[in-house]
């Protein structure tokens, strides 16, 4: 069944940071906007959380995963609300010109042939239509990779592989690098430190103890994101030529 992505994943139950929620909450802001009245997939969707958040925007939304067990648990939370099905991204099951939006959020790192991917997304998305993808920033100081990753990509990497599929594309960033004040700062130091040492733990369950010793008390991770939980601010337009040291995370807009 190849690799299991359940423990990179953030799942219900897991004990998450108010930013981490913020930052779940603000990708599905960003997509809903996009998804009034149309047919959406999101590939890699995980145990589902944001799916909920869609479906009361969009007309029809489908779910899948790579991983048996995410889907398994997203289809015990959502019943027959919503399909669910394991999928591999690199070829998707459905026929062509079937949807209008094709989402991937934080997991474009993790395909073997993103190209294939888009070729994909291509031939599913009827024209006009619209593919999200939302990528932590490689240029971000504090980066981490996860360990089953395949390839960050920089802005402009981004942008260009997406142009050469036939894509026109607008890039964003949200959630600046730059923090409020001593404590973010201090943290944010350590967090430096904690990288360049290979010191991050490699799962989420392995990354609690430490989020709780520096960000206090975390908050048990429901099976559906809350719409309006979180003031939501609009991603920043970005250059696409140019890589980005500004935000923690990136977003483009790629439309056939």
């Amino acid at each position: 069944m190849g690799i299991d992505y359940s423990t990179v994943t953030e799942v219900p139950g897991n004990r998450v940071t108010r930013d981490q929620l913020e930052r779940m909450v603000h990708r599905y802001s960003f997509a809903a906007q996009f998804s009034e009245g149309k047919d959406v997939l999101e590939v890699a969707c995980g145990a589902g959380q944001g799916l909920g958040f869609l479906a009361k925007k969009a007309k029809r939304v489908f779910g899948g995963d790579y991983t048996e067990n995410l889907v398994k648990g997203a289809k015990g939370y959502y019943q027959e609300r919503i399909p669910l099905l394991r999928l591999d991204a690199h070829i998707l099951p459905f026929r062509t010109q079937c949807f209008d939006v094709v989402i991937i959020y934080e997991a474009i790192y993790y395909l073997t042939k993103p190209e294939d991917f888009f070729e994909e997304v291509r031939r599913v998305l009827r024209k006009g239509g619209l593919l999200l993808i939302a990528t932590v920033n490689k240029d971000w100081s504090e980066f981490n990779s996860s360990p089953f990753s395949t390839r960050y990509f920089s802005v402009p990497e981004l942008s260009e592989l997406l142009q050469k599929k036939g894509f026109n594309t607008e890039m964003f960033g949200a959630f600046s690098v730059l923090p409020n004040g001593a404590k973010e700062k201090i943290i944010a130091s350590v967090r430096k430190l904690a990288v360049i040492l290979h010191l991050i733990p490699k799962t989420m369950k392995g990354k609690e103890l430490l989020k709780k010793i520096f960000y206090g008390e975390l908050k048990p991770l429901q099976g559906e994101l809350e719409e309006g939980a979180y003031e939501y601010a609009p991603p920043v337009s970005i250059p696409s030529d140019v890589a980005n040291h500004e935000f923690k995370v990136i977003y483009a807009v790629a439309q056939v």
